[in-house]
C-alpha cells in the first residue's frame, strides 16, 4: 500500500538523548500541555466515533524503528500485524520515516524524522500526526500499542489519554543494557534509563513481556501497573521448512567437511559477538567456521579482533541478510550461537529452533525461558563457548531438526495473537465499564 504522507503540525521543541535512541522526554511535556479537559470531552466524542462492530478492533501499532530496518522489533510488530489482519482486525502503523523505506504492504503513517549524532538506523522521531489522520484514524482506534518508550511512545499516550483509548506497551529492550551509547557518566545513563522505562510502564494500561524473567525485572524496577507474559512470535512453518543446503554453506564459508557454526546478531557491543571469535581460537579446531549475519556500530572492530585473534580466515562477516534466506542458514549450520545476555527474548532463538538447529547460548534467565532445556547452556565466556563448540556435531538428525519445530510451535503467530486480543478484549472491557 502507498505511504500515508502527514501534514505538519505546529513544531514544539524537543530534547535528543544523545545514544541509540531517542528521548520521550519532550514528548511528555508536550502530552501534559495538551491533554486538557478540552482533550477529555474530544475523547468522548472520538469514543462515539468508533465503529459500532464490537468485534472488529482497530489497533494503532506505535514504533520508533520500521522497514526498511530489519531486527527483533519490526519482526515482532509484522507478525501481530499479520495475525490480528488474518482474523479480520485492522492494524494502522506510526513509525518514522526512514531513508530507503518503500511501502509494500499495510496502512504505514510516517512521521518526520531527523538523523541522530550516533552511527544507528534510529531515528529523532518528530510527534508530528497531521490532522486529518488524526481524525480518521486514531479518534478511531478501540487499542493504542506503543512499542519504544521514546517519542512515539509519548505520542501515543497523548492520544491514548485524550481520547480515552486503551494502551498497551510492549517491553522489546532493557535500555539500561545500551548505556555506552550515549557520552556521559555509565552509572548516571543506566539509572535514568531504568526511570524511563519504569515511569512509562507504570502509563500504561497493561505492559507486554516476551518471558517470566522479564517480568520479574520490570517488578523489580518499580512497575506496578499489569503485565503479561506473551512471547513474540514467528512465522514457525516458514523457518521450519529451512534446508540444509550445501551452496547455502558454502555462502557462509563452510566446506562439506566443516562445522558451521552460526550467529544472527546486531553487531553491537552489547551483544558480546567478540566472545565468540575468542572461543573460535581457543577451540583449536581446523574445521570449525564462523558465520556472523548482521551488520551494526561494531563490524569494523570485530573483523580486525578476528585478525588478531588468527581466526579470520576462518570467520566470515555476512552483512544483513533478507529473511527470505534465514531458515536456509539455520537449517544449513552445524550449531547456532548467541553469546549476548541482553535480549529480552532473543527472537533469533525461536527461528534457529524452529529450523531444527542445535542452540549454544549464554546461561541466562529469559534464555532459559525462551528454550527450557532445548538448548545446550553455557557461561558467557569464551571458555564456555569453546568447550561447548568442541563437541559440536557435523549434523543434527532429521528426527532432531524435527523435534526442534515442534518444540517451536509455541512461539508461533496464531497463539500470540489468540493471547495478545485476550489482553485488548480485557482491556476494552474494563474501559467500558470505567
Amino acid at each position: 500500500m502507498r505511504p500515508v504522507h502527514n501534514r505538519l503540525e505546529p513544531p514544539l521543541r524537543a530534547a535528543v538523548w544523545p545514544g541509540h535512541y531517542s528521548t520521550g522526554v519532550a514528548a511528555f511535556f508536550y502530552l501534559e500541555s495538551r491533554t486538557s479537559r478540552g482533550g477529555q470531552a474530544s475523547g468522548e466524542a472520538a469514543g462515539e466515533a468508533k465503529d459500532g462492530a464490537v468485534d472488529r478492533l482497530r489497533i494503532g501499532l506505535f514504533t520508533e524503528i520500521y522497514r526498511p530496518v530489519v531486527n527483533g522489533v519490526v519482526a515482532s510488530i509484522e507478525a501481530l500485524a499479520q495475525g490480528l489482519e488474518s482474523r479480520g482486525h485492522e492494524t494502522f502503523c506510526f513509525a518514522p520515516h526512514m531513508p530507503g523505506q518503500v511501502e509494500a504492504d499495510g496502512p504505514v503513517f510516517r512521521m518526520p524524522s531527523l538523523p541522530l549524532p550516533t552511527k544507528t538506523p534510529y531515528r529523532l522521531t518528530l510527534p508530528l500526526v497531521a490532522r486529518r489522520n488524526v481524525n480518521a484514524v486514531i479518534k478511531r482506534l478501540s487499542i493504542v500499542h506503543a512499542h519504544s518508550p521514546f517519542v512515539t511512545g509519548w505520542t501515543a499516550l497523548r492520544y491514548a489519554r485524550r481520547y480515552r483509548i486503551p494502551m498497551v506497551y510492549t517491553y522489546h529492550t532493557q535500555l539500561e543494557e545500551y548505556a555506552h551509547y550515549v557520552p556521559f557518566e555509565q552509572n548516571a545513563t543506566r539509572f535514568a534509563a531504568s526511570q524511563l522505562t519504569r515511569t512509562f510502564a507504570n502509563l500504561a494500561d497493561a505492559v507486554v513481556v516476551p518471558t517470566e524473567s522479564m517480568a520479574r525485572r520490570l517488578r523489580d524496577l518499580g512497575v506496578r501497573t499489569r503485565v503479561d507474559v506473551v512471547p513474540s512470535a514467528i512465522d514457525v512453518d516458514r523457518f521450519a521448512a529451512g534446508r540444509r543446503i550445501e551452496a547455502v554453506r558454502a555462502a557462509a564459508g563452510a566446506g562439506p567437511n566443516d562445522r558451521l557454526l552460526l550467529c544472527v546478531s546486531r553487531l553491537g557491543r552489547e551483544k558480546n559477538i567478540e566472545v565468540l571469535l575468542q572461543a573460535m581460537a581457543a577451540a583449536g579446531d581446523d574445521r570449525l567456521r564462523l558465520a556472523v549475519a548482521g551488520d551494526g556500530p561494531d563490524r569494523e572492530r570485530l573483523e580486525a579482533r578476528a585478525v588478531e585473534l588468527g581466526v579470520a580466515e576462518h570467520t566470515r562477516f555476512m552483512g544483513v541478510q533478507p529473511r527470505e534466506r534465514l531458515p536456509d542458514l539455520y537449517a544449513g549450520c552445524d550449531a547456532f550461537c548467541m553469546p549476548s545476555t541482553t535480549e529480552t527474548q532473543g527472537l533469533v532463538l525461536a527461528e534457529a529452533l524452529a529450523a531444527g538447529a542445535a542452540l549454544i547460548v549464554s546461561d541466562v534467565p529469559q534464555s532459559r525461558d525462551v528454550l527450557d532445556d532445548s538448548a545446550t547452556f553455557v557461561a558467557p565466556t569464551a571458555a564456555g563457548f569453546a568447550s561447548a563448540i568442541r563437541d559440536v556435531p557435523a549434523d543434527a538428525t532429521a528426527t532432531e531438526r524435527r523435534r526442534g519445530a515442534g518444540l517451536a510451535k509455541r512461539f508461533g503467530i496464531e497463539p500470540h495473537v489468540d493471547r495478545m486480543l485476550a489482553l485488548y478484549r480485557d482491556l476494552e472491557i474494563c474501559d467500558r465499564i470505567a
